[in-house]
């Protein structure tokens, strides 16, 4: 009898130590992004952890006309920088107007004079993310009159 208990304890601990190990850990694929704290644009924000690709960045900025396109790399499930976006974007009066998905995916916003585009590459474990930042186009309006 005490053989018999000791086994039922021994297959109920071991069977209570698997269980445990078997829990699920969050991975780097189910954590939320956060915002970096230092950013070109203090208005357009990029996920913790991506890096600035320099030589293929650049940005202008003078009268209160700014461009730029700015490129980064970083590791990150595409979804997950997805959702970053739809929620921070509009913490900084940015409006979503639509996205695009194929093999990139592209999320356009704007707001009063300015449109950006985020696109996102994946590359292997990696997603290439481009920002691009520029004045909306004037809207030119039509009097309605012909010229003769």
């Amino acid at each position: 009898m005490k053989l018999k208990l000791l086994l039922l304890f021994l297959v109920l601990t071991c069977a209570c130590l698997g269980c445990a190990g078997l829990r699920k850990q969050p991975s780097i694929n189910e954590s939320v992004l956060e915002p970096q704290a230092m950013l070109k644009f203090s208005d357009v924000p990029v996920p913790t952890g991506f890096k600035m690709l320099l030589r293929e960045s650049y940005s202008f900025q003078s009268g209160g006309v700014r461009v730029g396109l700015l490129k980064y790399q970083g590791k990150a499930n595409v979804e997950q920088v997805i959702n970053f976006y739809r929620d921070q974007m509009p913490m900084y009066n940015w409006n979503l107007l639509n996205i695009i998905e194929f093999n990139e995916r592209l999320l356009n916003f704007d707001r009063e004079n300015e449109t950006c585009i985020v696109s996102l590459l994946p590359k292997g474990n990696t997603v290439i993310l481009t920002i691009s930042v520029g004045p909306k186009a004037q809207s030119s309006k039509k009097s309605g009159r012909t010229v003769k």
